[in-house]
């Protein structure tokens, strides 16, 4: 197990100090968990920490080393902020479902189609853009020990899959099983569109595809193809219904106790590593790990505009009513700046 690594450390090596806080050494080792696999190429969180380790460790001459936990492998993405947050871990770079639980209200991102393309969403699901600025504010402010070093998309825009028909019209939703996140929103967001929303952990997805728990799920092309949905799915909806965020964090106790040099290391090492990662999901999705990959399994078909603005008018309401029930002024007021910018930047 992982936990068994942090213990059995060569002499010389790495010394971490669990007294009630962290602090920084001589060649400290700095440990990201991730849900994804450890392929660079093959996901974007990969190649956020491949890229990360490299600057990283050139620039400080090995007093900062980087390792990297894919696939999961320190826990689920709540279970591994949670150990960031304590000081256990050093980093996450996490999804929306696993930040949820932590911050609930990164449950705004879920209106569905209020990004009109990738481009705009690039310009506004970052920590330098206007509204990146206030919802990192915000989730530093509602959380205990986090610091968020990168905010950059899941991967792409969400698509459906399901097993059963291709969908064409909210009408064809009607009744599907989808799997979704523990999210109120996607509940919301399911239901208004004529499908029940089928909560499930990640873990257990593609069992759940394959055995008839859940008709059919929803994800970016990235994650649809790596977990090898095909296999257990027969039809695939371009959508870009959804986009939702990752979140780089790291223990801002680790973070405040590096030096200023290290610490201006990790700020612009870590975005460049975002920068890294947005281009590799592009590029899956444009190669033969992404949609290619998908069409032999898979018969795909895209929504067309009408049908977009009819999703879209059954669905945004719904979804805005449980961002205002869970999630209170505050979260509307996210909300509102959010589409505010998307506006801006869509002419």
């Amino acid at each position: 197990m992982a936990n068994n690594k942090f213990k059995m450390m060569a002499a010389g090596t790495f010394v971490l100090v669990f007294s009630g806080s962290i602090t920084a050494h001589a060649s400290t080792t700095i440990r990201i968990g991730h849900l994804n696999p450890p392929n660079p190429t093959g996901s974007h969180s990969a190649a956020m920490v491949a890229v990360f380790k490299q600057l990283v460790e050139t620039a400080t001459d090995g007093e900062l080393k980087v390792e990297g936990y894919p696939s999961g492998q320190l826990g689920d993405d709540a279970n591994v902020i949670n150990q960031v947050s304590q000081g256990i871990v050093h980093s996450s770079i996490s999804s929306s479902g696993g930040i949820a639980e932590h911050y609930p209200r990164i449950g705004i991102f879920d209106v569905p189609f209020a990004f009109p393309n990738i481009g705009v969403a690039t310009e506004i699901i970052d920590i330098s853009s206007d509204f990146g600025k206030d919802l990192v504010a915000d989730l530093e402010a509602e959380t205990n020990g986090l610091k968020v070093l990168g905010l950059l998309d899941s991967g792409g825009f969400f698509h459906f899959t399901n097993s059963r028909k291709p969908i064409e019209s909210v009408e064809d939703m009607d009744g599907l099983r989808i799997r979704t996140m523990t999210l109120a929103t996607h509940e919301a967001m399911m239901g208004a569109m004529g499908a029940r929303a089928t909560p499930l952990a990640w873990s257990e997805v593609y069992t759940a595809l394959q055995t008839g728990v859940a008709d059919g799920q929803m994800n970016p092309i990235q994650q649809t193809s790596f977990a090898n949905f095909e296999e257990v799915q027969d039809y695939m909806t371009i959508s870009n219904h959804l986009i939702t965020p990752y979140i780089w964090l790291m223990n801002d106790e680790f973070y405040n106790s590096l030096s200023e040099d290290h610490q201006k290391v990790i700020d612009w090492a870590s975005k460049i590593a975002v920068d890294a990662g947005r281009s590799v999901s592009r590029i899956i999705e444009s190669s033969e790990q992404g949609l290619p990959k998908l069409e032999k399994g898979m018969s795909i078909n895209t929504l067309s505009p009408e049908a977009r603005e009819e999703f879209a008018r059954v669905s945004q309401p719904a979804v805005l009513n449980a961002i205002e029930r869970q999630y209170g002024d505050k979260g509307m007021e996210l909300v509102e700046k959010m589409m505010a910018e998307i506006e801006t930047h869509s002419h």
